[in-house]
Formats: C-alpha cells, structure tokens, sequence
C-alpha cells in the first residue's frame, strides 16, 4: 500500500510540474513582444573590387546592454524584399554594423551588380524573435580608381618622379652630390698597404646568393676594390660559399682587369668556391687568413653568426678591416672589431658611389628625396596635431555628414582635466542624441549622473542621469565595464540617448553634467559645449 502511495505521489509530482513549466513558458509568450532593431541600411563598399556590401543598423530598446531582452542579432540576406533569407553573420548585443563578402551565388554569395535586400533579427534569450523591416536595396560594385588612396597616389608619383629627373640629371653628366664616406676613402688606403708590404687582400662576398640585395651591392664593391688591385699589381683573394656568387664574382673581377688594361695579370683561381655550409665555409675562410695573413680584409655582403667569427681573426693579426652590411644584428660585431663600417644605407650608398652608373646614382639621390619628403610630412602632421590638441580640439568627435543629420544633438569635448572642469579618469567622449532643455534635462540645463556599481562580482558599472537633482526623474541609463564604450539608453518618453566611456579605474561617483548649445552646425543640429562637475553622492 505504501509502495502504491509513494509511486501515485511522484506521478502526481511529474504531472504538476509539467504544468507549472508551461504556465511559466506561457507568461514569458504572454510577455511585451521584443522591439526589432530599426533603420536598417545598406550600402556598396566604396573604393574597392566589388564583391562587399556594408550594413548598419540602430540596435534593438530591449538590447542587453540597456537592460533588455535581446542577447543577438542576426543579419539576413535576400534576393527580394520578401525573401527567401539566408543568415549572413550572428552578433552579440550591442552591434550596430558588419560586412557581407561571398563567393558568387551557387554558395549563397553576392555578384557585382546583383540588388541584394537585407533585415536583422533580435533574438531573445529564449529564442523568441523580432525581425526588422527590410532595407533599400543594396548592390556591390567594382570601382575603377579608389579615390580614398589618392594620398597614396600622389606620394608615389613624386617620389618615381624624383627617381627618374636624377637619374636623367646624372645620365646628362650632371653632378650629383653624395656625401663622403669614411669607409670608402679607406679602400685605396687599404689596397696601397697591402701592396707595400706584399701581402695579398682578402674579399669576403657574405654567404647569400644573388638573389639577395647585400650580395649583389657586396659585388658592386667588389669591382671597385678588383680595379685598385689591378693597377697596384697586389694578390686578390675571393672565397665564395656559393657557386653563382663566383660566376658572377669571376666576371665581375676579369671586367676590372680588362679596364684597367691587365687582363693577362686575370686569373680565375682568384676567385674560388668552398661550401655552401655556414660554418663549414667560415672554417675555409679563417684557415686561409691565418694562413695566408691579408693585410686588408673586406666583408661586404650579409652575414650572420659568422661575423664576428671572420672579424675577430682579422683583428688577430692587425690587418685593415672594413666591413658593410644591412644586417642590424652583426652590426655591433663588425663595429667592435673592424677599422670601419657601412652601416645599412651606407652600404648600398657605397655600391652605387663607387659604380659611378647613373641609374644607381639617379636612384639613390631620388630616393633620398622620398624619405626627406616623408619625414617633412610625419613633421608637419605632429605639429598640426600638436597645436590642434593645446587648442582643445584633440578629443573632439568627429562624426559624417550622414551621421550628424540623422541625429538631433551631439557634445563637443572640451578638454580633459582639471583646469576644463573635467576630472580625470571619470567619464569621457560624450555624445547624447536627442537633448531638450527643460525636458530631459533641468530648466538651466542640468543632468545629473551617478555611476554606481551594478555587478560587484563581474566588475560592471551602472550610468544613471536624471534631470532633477532629487534624482527622481530618470531620463537615461546604461551599464558596462571600465575602459569601455557604454551605451545609454532612453528612460520612459525622455527621448535622450547616447554613449559615454567609463575610463580605467572607474569607481562609484556623482556628477553634475552642464549643457548648453554654442552654435548650429551645417544640417541645424545644434552643437552643445558641456562641462563635468563631481560632486558628493
């Protein structure tokens, strides 16, 4: 009888439960439906290839971040205003805009020039849903100039332009200055004492091949150096760790003789081949220069571990060293141990100074002129900037012609810090849509804020105005987390919403925010100058 009991007791149990989940299911169906997000629009991309349409909208009153319901948002797309849809991408709360970019049609994408209609659905926490009206149809397109790189444009067409006059200016046998080098006058110096005292020099071409820049610069020194040894009649040595490096080091070598009027004092066993292996190839190098004793060593070309390697030995016998490289990690090794050093842009300086050709000239001294015009440019704009911020204008909000006629008030920072009566580290970069003096705010226009802590366990903070210093007429209210953006929402028929930044560390205090209108921008929207007063709570 009791085991009878206790079994009619749980499906009783099992029975009133089920009906107390529908009742409440029923209450939440039975509950305000949720607002859908509103003005929903769609544009082409601009400046680009096509194949991109960019969609914004206002986000739902019943967004999480205002307190609501909405927890996502997602954004449709259709062929036609009543559809069929096809989900493009789904949001957190607190969206306001993303990007469509698809692959063609056969994968649910976009062509150019196809009109594709967009909506975005709020979605509830229990799934319930609030799709928007549909927007004016959009089309992407492919543009055949992106005006917004025009900048970019102009910059390049000055700096080519530069390259080439010098270039011509050089070929017409113009002289083109480019400052002296210490390491260069030192070359003939180099090549004379090792010729007085009989010893043979030593020319180290890296251990890169040719398809990198330091060596190809490297064997345009590499002449220079080959024509000095030719007129003086001294012992050249080229050791290379790759075999197109000697092809080209070899011809390179023969062409300087040859000019010289000494081609039968050419050998090609001046220039050899040893390993391509890193240290395998150091290893030959230094046996051959405590072998041998050069009394002038060149390293012109890149250069890792083995720098310092190769500089050291050098050192050890008191030969003449100079050095040029790109490479800023061996730098500070070639400095340390060798009599000179081309630093970087010296080192390929130096190739085209020593070549004489008027390409390369040309080249260098056009761009020289590129990088003094960006940094005349990066001077100017941090100059501008500079004065813009001790004007006050640094923390403005900039906003579209767009954005600011399709809203009715925004603020204008006016500086942060004590002396602007805005503390620091409080409240920054206000903008407030929809301010009626009297209406939601006090007849002097007054509203007072108070930031509390809305969370304590996640850290989050509530930003509360009123417009009555009672605080009983709220008119806006928002919560987030400091150093972020907080959205503030409309409080009953206030009409008053917006954003403010809640900045790091943030902490419970109370303000009195002063409005009043300075002037009226191009579209009538009256353009308010504000202060931010803390007072006690």
């Amino acid at each position: 009888m009791t085991r009878r009991f206790h079994i009619i007791l749980a499906c009783v149990a099992c029975i009133l439960g089920v009906v107390l989940a529908e009742s409440a299911s029923a209450q939440v169906q039975t509950g305000p439906p949720l607002r859908p997000p509103t003005n929903v629009r769609a544009m082409d991309r601009p400046d680009d290839a096509g194949g991109w349409i960019l969609i914004s909208w206002e986000y739902s009153s019943d967004d999480a971040g205002l307190g609501g319901r909405v927890v996502a948002y997602r954004v449709e797309r259709g062929t036609s205003r009543d559809g069929p849809w096809r989900e493009v991408e789904v949001l957190g709360p607190q969206k306001r805009s993303t990007k469509d970019k698809s692959p063609g049609l056969s994968e649910g994408g976009l062509y150019n020039g196809e009109d594709l209609f967009y909506r975005v659905v709020a979605i509830g926490g229990n799934g319930e849903e609030a799709p928007s009206a549909v927007g004016d149809p959009a089309t992407a397109t492919a543009e055949a100039f992106a005006w917004s790189m025009t900048y970019f444009m102009i910059i390049t067409l000055l700096i080519c332009g530069a390259v080439v006059y010098f270039i011509e200016a050089a070929r017409r046998g113009k002289k083109i200055f480019i400052r002296k080098i210490a390491g260069l006058d030192a070359v003939d110096e180099a090549i004379g004492r090792a010729t007085e005292m009989g010893s043979p020099i030593l020319f180290v071409p890296g251990i890169q091949d040719m398809n990198d820049m330091q060596t190809v610069a490297g064997i345009t020194i590499l002449g220079h150096v080959s024509k000095g040894v030719a007129e003086y009649g001294a012992s050249l040595t080229v050791p290379t760790s790759r075999s197109l490096v000697m092809t080209a080091a070899r011809e390179t070598v023969k062409a300087s003789y040859l000019a010289v009027g000494r081609p039968d004092a050419y050998n090609d066993d001046m220039v050899y081949y040893l390993t391509d292996e890193q240290f395998g190839y150091v290893a030959a190098v230094t046996g051959v220069m405590v072998r041998e004793k050069p009394a002038a060593c060149f390293y012109m070309g890149a250069f890792y571990a083995e720098s310092l390697i190769l500089a050291e030995t050098g050192n050890t016998f008191g030969a003449i060293q100079i050095a040029g490289t790109a490479m800023p990690a061996q730098l500070p090794f070639f400095v340390a141990a060798c009599d000179y050093t081309l630093i970087g842009e010296e080192f390929f300086a130096a190739s085209a100074y020593l070549s004489g050709e008027p390409h390369q000239l040309g080249s260098l001294v056009g761009q020289d002129f590129g990088k003094l015009f960006v940094l005349v440019i990066a001077i100017l704009g941090t100059l501008f900037l500079t004065i813009a911020t001790f004007m006050g204008h640094g923390s403005m909000e900039f906003q579209t012609a767009e954005q600011a006629a399709g809203s009715r008030a925004r603020i204008t920072e006016i500086g942060d810090g004590a002396d602007s009566g805005v503390p620091r580290g409080t409240l920054q970069r206000w903008e407030l849509d929809g301010i009626s003096i009297g209406e939601n705010t006090s007849d002097d226009g007054q509203i007072w804020v108070d930031v509390i802590k809305d969370d304590p366990v996640q850290g989050a903070y509530g930003i509360l105005l009123y417009s009555d210093e009672a605080k009983t007429m709220k008119v806006a209210e928002g919560k987030g987390f400091e150093g972020r953006k907080i959205l503030l929402g409309p409080q009953g028929e206030s009409g008053l919403s917006g954003s403010v930044w809640l900045t790091a560390p943030a902490s419970e205090k109370s303000f009195i925010l002063k409005l009043s209108p300075s002037a009226e921008t191009a579209h009538g929207v009256a353009d308010w100058v504000r202060s931010l007063v803390e007072i006690s709570k």
